[in-house]
């Protein structure tokens, strides 16, 4: 099984190049940079999958999107390596994390960025949106502070999913020294070899 990998610039889908290097499963990557202007990814993602967005994978004749179930089909084809831990409270962690990632901490995200491209526009909606997002990473932190990883004591594909959200949160939505714990997390994921060989693979990569 080879998978091959769509990669956007600057997008979720370094998520799931880090998780393949992690799970030492072959892979390819084909690379697709985003229009200057709008910041959108190319029209050619449209061939791939008719939304257009990244990730998306390629394995055979099957065609799969959304990061979460990526990292779902990716972990049970590694014969459940990073998954769900055994302990019955790491494991409901594990699955909390996995998809907290996207349902939750992800839309206030898109939210700031399009207020933050509004410039003055969109000021005035910024400061509560700030404001709300630091419920998160307040909660995050306290999180943290407690075990070294979302799940527990073990690092999980929880983990990766968490990574491009706070990497963004530290670029736009105030993950700043006020929470130690993310980003002592953050620099203890950064320097993972594995984490490393995704980059080398993927190209630039702006919240590294």
């Amino acid at each position: 099984m080879t998978v091959l990998v769509h990669h956007l610039e600057n997008s979720r889908s370094q998520r799931i190049l880090w998780l393949l290097e992690e799970l030492e499963l072959d892979y390819e990557v084909k690379r697709y940079d985003r229009d200057p202007k709008t910041m959108l990814a190319p029209p050619e993602l449209k061939q791939v999958h008719p939304l257009g967005k990244s990730p998306v994978i390629t394995v055979d004749d099957r065609t799969l999107i959304e990061t979460g179930a990526i990292v779902e089909y990716l972990v049970a084809k590694a014969g459940g390596a990073l998954g769900a831990p055994a302990h019955v409270e790491e494991s409901l962690r594990y699955r909390q994390f996995l998809h907290y990632a996207e349902g939750s901490l992800m839309p206030p995200l898109l939210s700031i960025l399009v207020v933050n491209r509004l410039g003055l526009l969109g000021r005035p909606a910024r400061k509560p949106l700030l404001a709300m997002f630091a419920d998160h990473l307040r909660w995050l932190n306290d999180e943290l502070f407690q075990r070294p990883w979302f799940a527990g004591d073990s690092f999980t594909a929880a983990d990766i999913m968490m990574s491009f959200p706070l990497e963004a949160a530290r670029d736009r939505a105030g993950l700043d020294d006020r929470y130690p714990n993310l980003l002592a997390w953050l620099e203890t994921i950064h320097a993972r070899p594995a984490y490393q060989r995704a980059l080398a693979r993927g190209g630039d990569y702006a919240y590294a």
